[in-house]
């Protein structure tokens, strides 16, 4: 590691912490990702191979956080270090909502309305591009969207939790994704799903983004799924088939849903539409991210450009 000069450690990913460094022969500023090696374990273990491996793949997309090299050290006690170089970017899309929630700024509404339009259709095209390439990123969140905020360029990171589906589904664990982003398959235990989890991800970040605040915030599962279907409404097996065969379904409050507009009140027609196609309950009825480009919400777009 005598290449690089840590400057700071700017934050901890799933797997390990996170360092600004200094490429000593460029001067290029690039993020460091450091993962200890037990003791116990021979070689690198799968959880780092399988990131480092979806990672190459995927470095090919601007939408996704570039790994430029990978390293091998150890610290002062001789264990192993591996560190992942990865191009930096200066913000996340959590601090850049943060920082409108804290200054109560007011930006113009054409702006707002273009910029909004431009960062989605990032991001659906960095998860479309996963998708196209049979990886889900199962961990989307504010925090894990990196930002330019001097270009608005937005990058998917942390693919930490990141899974290779195939065809047939395979059995997933259900523990994954921060809470507040978690779909209602997923927090009512089904095993067997696919792209469609990233996707209700997307819809709660689009939504977050215009408000500022979290879509649905339980502190626990339960209190999830029920600030799901405050809004939602509580789903049936009429309008989500197999729902009450799935392994934590319970008899629930029965709420009737809500326009969504209740919820984002500062969305147009269009954006309506797409974040109801997002919120599904039924995953197959999902809106793909691939679909989510073509929607008309995004017609303004100079796609091309993108």
């Amino acid at each position: 590691m005598d290449a690089y000069q840590k400057l700071e450690k700017v934050g901890e990913g799933t797997y390990g912490k996170v360092y600004r460094a200094k490429e000593k022969a460029t001067g290029n500023i690039v993020a460091l990702k450091k993962t200890r090696l037990h003791e116990n374990e021979e070689g690198v273990p799968p959880t780092t191979l399988r990131e480092v491996s979806i990672l190459l793949m995927l470095s090919h997309d601007p939408h996704v956080v570039r790994l430029i090299d990978v390293k091998q050290g150890q610290n002062k006690e001789g264990k192993t270090i591996l560190y992942l170089v990865f191009e930096y970017m200066e913000t996340d899309l959590k601090k850049f909502i943060r920082s409108f929630r804290q200054t109560g700024e007011s930006i113009p509404a054409k702006t707002v309305k273009w910029l909004y339009r431009y960062m989605m259709f990032q991001l659906c095209n960095g998860v479309a591009f996963c998708h196209g390439h049979g990886i889900l990123h199962r961990d989307l969140k504010p925090h894990n969207l990196l930002m330019d905020p001097k270009t608005m360029m937005l990058k998917i990171a942390d693919l930490g939790l990141a899974r290779a589906y195939t065809v047939p589904i395979k059995k997933y664990t259900h523990e994954i994704l921060t809470l507040w982003y978690r779909a209602p398959e997923v927090l009512l235990g089904s095993t067997h799903y696919s792209t469609a989890v990233d996707v209700w991800s997307v819809g709660c970040i689009f939504a977050e983004l215009l408000t500022t605040q979290a879509l649905f915030q339980g502190d626990s599962e339960l209190h999830q799924l029920l600030h799901i279907f405050k809004l939602l409404g509580t789903p049936n097996d009429e309008m989500w088939p197999g729902v009450s065969n799935l392994t934590h379904w319970h008899e629930y409050p029965q709420w009737r849903p809500k326009h969504l507009s209740t919820a984002v009140p500062n969305l147009d027609q269009d954006g309506l539409d797409l974040l109801s196609q997002m919120l599904q309950y039924e995953p197959s009825r999902r809106i793909s991210a691939k679909k989510v480009m073509e929607h008309t919400y995004f017609n303004d777009l100079d796609k091309d450009s993108l």
